[in-house]
């Protein structure tokens, strides 16, 4: 049987947003970003379960992507970020690779 429980990262997460939070990648310093376009938040949670939430109309950031590019200048990407694009232009990339 499948479970479909959350990592401790994303459960906190789902507390501090509002709607059902995107997963948006793992920086460098392996901490979980979590978007909720809703609030036009992110929740950044890091290894030790410690939550910093940030909503981008307080922060120089005016976009998701901002938000993104701002991560990867300050600490990198471990894994991600998994924003922008499409499915279709997903698979686009996939046929024409």
């Amino acid at each position: 049987m499948a479970t479909t429980q959350a990592n401790p990262q994303e459960r906190i997460a789902r507390d501090r947003l509002t709607q059902q939070p995107c997963f948006v990648g793992i920086d460098g310093d392996d901490a979980g970003h979590y978007w909720d376009s809703y609030e036009s938040a992110i929740v950044v949670v890091d290894p030790d379960l410690n939550t910093e939430k940030f909503e981008l109309d307080e922060t120089p950031c005016q976009t998701l992507r901002d938000w993104c590019e701002h991560t990867r200048q300050k600490r990198g990407w471990s894994v991600g970020p998994h924003v922008g694009g499409s499915l279709v232009g997903d698979l686009v990339r996939g046929v024409e690779a």
